[in-house]
This record gives C-alpha cells, sequence and structure tokens, in this order.
C-alpha cells in the first residue's frame, strides 16, 4: 500500500492543536447549538485535511488526524465503547497548578468494541487523503482501569479485578483487528500510566483503593500483550507514555526503572518515551529493551514550550541513549503529543511546526534517514 513502512526514525505521538476553525465550530455545536453535526464534520474535515497537509510538508512519513475531532485524548474514545459512559462532575482531576475538566469515566455495563466504533472513520478519513502512512492513536488498555474509579465500576463480575482485565484485553484484541479491517497497518496505544506508576503519589493512590501497584503493572502489561498477539504481521502496534500533559502542565513524576521491564516485555513494536525533563529520570532503564527490531522514540522534543531545542544538543542526548540501547534501535519523536484536549499547550501553531521540522532534521542527521 505504502513505499516505506514503520517504524521510522521521525515520528511524532499523535495530537495537535486545534485549528482556530475546529475551535469555533465546536463551541458553536456543543455549547451554542447553532450549527449541525453535518457541519461540524464538514470543518473538521477540511482543517484535518491541511494537518495532514502541514506534516507531509514538514517531512514526517506517517500522519494522524492531530486528534481533531476529540476532546480527550482518551476519554472520546473509552465514551465510545459499550458499557462505558462519561459524567460531568463538579471537580476535575489534578494536574501541576491547573485541574482537568471534570469528566469521569464510569462502568456501567460489560464492555465491548461496537463494530461502528466512531474513530474507525476517523482513521478512514485520513488512510484517504493521504500519501502517507495513515496512522491513529488510541489510549491503551490500562487507561479503561486506571482511570476509572472502583466506585465507579457497576458490574457486580468486574469487582472480580481479573474478571474486568480480561474483559478490557478482550475489548482491545477486537479493536485492534477492527482498525486492520478498515486498513490501519500503524496503531498507537497511548498506555501512559506505565509512567504514572513510577510516581510515589500515584501509587499510593492505587493502594488506597486496595491495589498491589507491582501487580497492577504486570496486570497492564499482560492486557496490552493479550490486546495485540493475535495482530496480523504486517501490523505495527505502537504505544506511548508521558506524565500527563493538560495545557502544558503534568500530573506525574518518576524515572522508569519500577515499570521498564513490564513495558518491554508488551510484544509493542515502537515505544514513545517522554524524556524531556528531569521528571522522567535517567537513560538506564533502556538497557532492558531486548535486542532486536523494537524501538524507542525518546522523546527529547518538548511539547510543552515553544523553546526550539538545538540539534547539537539532542545529538549529544542520542549519544547518552545509545551507552544503553543500540543506536540502531532508537528513532526521535516529540515527548507527547501537542494537545493531549481541545484546549492544547501553550505554544503557537508555528513553533508546533517547527518542532515537527526539528524532528524530521534531528533524524536526517543522526541515521541519515526520516
Amino acid at each position: 500500500m505504502f513505499k516505506k513502512k514503520p517504524p521510522f526514525r521521525a515520528d511524532h505521538v499523535g495530537s495537535l492543536l486545534r485549528p482556530e476553525s475546529v475551535v469555533a465550530a465546536r463551541r458553536k455545536f456543543y455549547i451554542d447549538k447553532s450549527i449541525s453535526a453535518q457541519e461540524l464534520k464538514r470543518v473538521e474535515d477540511k482543517a484535518i485535511s491541511d494537518l495532514i497537509r502541514m506534516q507531509e510538508e514538514a517531512g514526517l512519513k506517517a500522519v494522524t488526524d492531530g486528534e481533531a475531532r476529540r476532546s480527550f485524548w482518551h476519554y472520546d474514545f473509552m465514551g465510545m465503547l459499550q458499557g462505558l459512559s462519561l459524567e460531568e462532575r463538579e471537580e476535575g482531576v489534578q494536574f501541576s497548578g491547573v485541574k482537568l475538566r471534570p469528566i469521569f469515566p464510569t462502568i456501567t455495563g460489560k464492555l465491548a468494541f461496537p463494530d461502528n466504533h466512531p474513530m474507525l472513520d476517523h482513521f478512514r478519513f485520513v488512510a484517504a487523503n493521504t500519501k502517507a502512512v495513515p496512522k491513529i492513536s488510541i489510549p491503551g488498555p490500562s487507561c479503561c482501569h486506571f482511570r476509572t474509579s472502583p466506585k465507579d465500576i457497576a458490574p457486580v463480575e468486574y469487582k472480580d479485578h481479573q474478571v474486568l482485565f480480561s474483559d478490557i484485553a478482550k475489548v482491545y484484541s477486537k479493536a485492534v483487528m477492527k482498525f486492520y479491517e478498515a486498513g490501519c497497518r500503524y496503531l498507537q496505544m497511548d498506555d501512559i500510566f506505565f509512567a504514572y506508576l513510577c510516581d510515589p503519589k500515584h501509587r499510593a493512590a492505587k493502594e488506597a483503593e486496595g491495589y498491589d501497584t507491582n501487580q497492577l503493572i504486570e496486570n497492564y502489561s499482560w492486557m496490552m500483550r493479550e490486546a495485540i498477539k493475535n495482530r496480523p504481521d504486517d501490523m505495527i502496534i505502537a504505544m506511548h507514555m508521558c506524565r500527563g500533559n493538560f495545557r502544558s502542565t503534568h500530573a506525574a513524576e518518576g524515572a522508569y526503572d519500577a515499570t521498564a521491564e513490564a513495558i518491554f516485555s508488551t510484544g509493542v513494536d515502537i515505544f514513545f518515551m517522554e524524556y524531556d525533563t528531569d521528571r522522567a529520570g535517567g537513560l538506564e532503564p533502556l538497557r532492558l529493551l531486548p535486542k532486536g527490531k523494537q524501538r524507542v522514540m525518546p522523546g527529547f522534543i518538548t511539547t510543552k514550550s515553544a523553546e526550539l531545542e538545538s540539534t547539537d544538543w539532542l545529538k549529544s542526548k542520542f549519544e547518552d541513549a545509545s551507552k544503553y540501547v543500540d543506536i540502531d534501535q532508537l528513532g526521535i519523536a516529540p515527548q507527547c503529543g501537542f494537545a493531549s484536549t481541545e484546549e492544547g499547550n501553550a505554544i503557537s501553531h508555528d513553533d508546533q511546526r517547527r518542532k515537527l521540522e526539528l524532528v524530521v532534521k534531528t533524524a536526517e542527521d543522526i541515521w541519515g534517514e526520516v
């Protein structure tokens, strides 16, 4: 289907700043109730086509829809599953100095992936409008569990955690195959809670809910393995990990040491790993990546601020990383998306483009290819 297949040396996590046309149209549709769903889609289609062109012009070989049809990187997908609903409450999740909008997932019935999940069409639109490799990013299996409070899990059978984990894995196993049937050969699942479980305060919160956090890490790794174990040979699976990204703020910190072994045992092909600040700890956990074809994309380039990293500094970071993993098993991507929620990070559209161009230039300088 495509001249070159992933993994690529240069890539990005997926979300992009929302064009003003989309911001205005979503306000008219969801708040003012002054336009139709068809009109909103028309605006989104045009904006996403422009975002695709921007990514192609920046030199990227894999492109996304920028998640421009979503409010959140995760909740939109989750709310479209069978058996899971989203509720708006009074107070949102705490980030560093700011709180997330108060949306909470609730599991109301048996979980399942519907045959007509709207994001299948989101992918098809990208595939129909690019000559590059179309990629879609969705929240990983752990998200359905980590972000759902035990008191918001209604089915009695799900009080048995293993039953819940098994059903979540089945949801994602079906999702993988449905995206494949839709033509997807590059699927990314954002399983950021491996990184959250490196943070003592998040571990303490889960332990207060009655979980053994070391076992929880193993459970999350098992869910991912189960979800992707039957994927066709020509389908690439990526996983992104970060410590929160809401309006340029964060929600967690801590080195990957506690989770690296579980992460690298999932069978995932490409790992997007946040590394733009000391909050991510050192590069030593990369030594646990098995030798072979799996690839790590260290996120030395931040999406949280406009300052452009120098190519010399980036090359020095890759020299450091190559002490722990073969340079041939590395690539480069920004540390996270540019707009994990529709509010976006505190940078401009021009800043965003320059960051993507820097990703491509660095890949060309280090590996001689994108």
